[in-house]
């Protein structure tokens, strides 16, 4: 079954391009104008992934996923006119899994959207049924689950492809580069800011279920799993 994507733009060029290019690798689109028709027609037609433009009048992408977000974990792809870090990080804190700053690539927003999907809808592997533990932090791959100290952490399918990675390898330091290549396709290139903006909310989602030592940084290298609790 084709994926079903909603694209949500006050640029009717802009949504244009996206559908095309959406359509184009096999996906089903509809497009609506601002942040209102958005939140009505997730409603209505539950897609798979919304794309998201941030400076929307009326009601911002910001706004709709702060909404989204009380009900729901759908897989929400940010786009902005400017490169700033302030909407980068808002977009990421607000519970959006990916962020593309206009002009953009239509063929790398394709390639975004295909890895959040792959992220949020993993392949079943009945035959795999381990499980990544350290300290009192837990993660079920199989039922993409994670908790601490056996409360649920809702992480979004990036977050948890990137605390899989140093689950996976406990006691390494990883660079930027290798964190975000456990949640993102190779050929994706990801900013130094949107990497840190991860490890931060990943850390905000922890500390508040009382984990404070999950990720520690190595300052000129990378990241660390921290003690989790233990």
């Amino acid at each position: 079954m084709p994926h079903h994507i909603l694209v949500a733009d006050d640029d009717p060029h802009i949504r244009e391009i996206i559908c095309f290019g959406l359509e184009k690798a096999g996906m089903k689109t509809l497009a609506v104008p601002d942040g209102a028709a958005a939140l009505q027609a997730i409603e209505r037609h539950a897609p798979d992934l919304v794309v998201l433009d941030i400076g929307m009048p009326e009601m911002d992408g910001l706004e709709v996923c702060r909404r989204l977000r009380h009900t729901s974990d759908l897989p929400v792809l940010f786009l902005s006119a400017r490169d700033e870090e302030i909407d980068r990080v808002l977009g990421l804190e607000m519970g959006g899994d990916d962020y593309v700053t206009k002009p953009f690539s239509p063929r790398e927003l394709v390639a975004r959207v295909n890895v959040i999907l792959r992220r949020a809808r993993p392949t079943p592997e009945p035959a795999d049924d381990r499980q990544f533990s350290h300290g009192r932090l837990l993660l079920v791959p199989a039922s993409h689950t994670a908790s601490f100290d056996g409360k649920p952490l809702a992480l979004t399918s990036i977050e948890f492809a990137i605390l899989k990675g140093f689950l996976a390898r406990p006691a390494y330091v990883l660079g930027r580069d290798m964190v975000m290549a456990n949640a993102y396709a190779a050929n994706i290139h990801v900013a130094d800011r949107t990497v840190d903006s991860h490890i931060r909310n990943i850390r905000a989602k922890l500390a508040a279920v009382g984990c404070v030592d999950a990720i520690e940084t190595v300052h000129g290298v990378g990241f660390r799993l921290g003690g989790c609790g233990a």
